[in-house]
Order: C-alpha cells, then sequence, then structure tokens
C-alpha cells in the first residue's frame, strides 16, 4: 500500500469541481484508491463520497492506493492536489 499526505489547496474546499478532477485522475488506474480526512474516508471513484469527505481549504487528506499499479495512481492524485486551482 502507498501513502501520500497533501493540503486541499481550494479556496472552497474539496467541492464536485475538484472531486471530479480526482476521479478523472484515477480512471486509468486499476488499484483500490481511498482519500481519508479525519475520521471519514471515500472511494476516489464516488464523487459524493469525496464531497461528503467536508474536506476545506488547508485540511490535511491522506491519499491511499493499493494495487499493482499503486505508486502511480497515488503520484496522479497527489498533481491533482498539487495543480491547485488551477485547471
Amino acid at each position: 500500500m502507498k501513502r501520500s499526505i497533501v493540503e486541499v489547496p481550494w479556496t472552497d474546499g474539496l467541492k464536485f469541481r475538484s472531486a471530479a478532477r480526482i476521479i478523472r485522475a484515477a480512471e486509468s488506474f486499476s488499484s483500490s484508491i481511498v482519500l481519508r480526512c479525519g475520521e471519514r474516508i471515500a472511494d476516489v471513484r464516488s464523487i459524493l463520497g469525496l464531497v461528503m469527505l467536508c474536506a476545506s481549504m488547508g485540511a490535511a487528506v491522506t491519499i491511499e492506493a493499493a494495487g499493482e499499479d499503486e505508486a502511480g495512481a497515488v503520484e496522479a492524485i497527489t498533481r491533482v492536489f498539487a495543480s491547485g486551482d488551477n485547471e
């Protein structure tokens, strides 16, 4: 299992637009990928699950992936967070 901790860069927090970007980044990976924020956990392929993390700007989010392409999956999701508000 690979993990990475990132900070939510979006001024509105993790909402539908940023969740959609995360889902698009995860599409090409077969690994199981989840985000953790506090006690909440969401599968990255569930837009409602991601939004219900209630991750506000500056919140720490842990990306966890398990599977044959886990390293690439974590890297791809990390890039989405690193890009911030840039489209």
